[in-house]
């Protein structure tokens, strides 16, 4: 379990060709492209809480 082959994964991409269609498996893999650069933008400010909270401060400063 986990291992995919190549006729796994040619029958999945099948699939999901299929469901979705050709015109919108573009559109479907830019929404998860952008999902992806926002999670991992979130992820980092809650990381470094000093960089957000010396940024927070020069914002009410001004």
């Amino acid at each position: 379990m986990g291992n995919f082959g190549a006729t796994e994964i040619i029958l999945i991409l099948l699939v999901v060709i299929l469901l979705f269609g050709a015109r919108k498996i573009p559109e479907l893999m830019k929404g998860i492209g952008q999902g992806m650069k926002e999670f991992k933008k979130a992820s980092k400010v809650e990381d470094d809480p000093d960089k957000t909270s010396a940024e927070d401060k020069t914002k009410k400063e001004e």
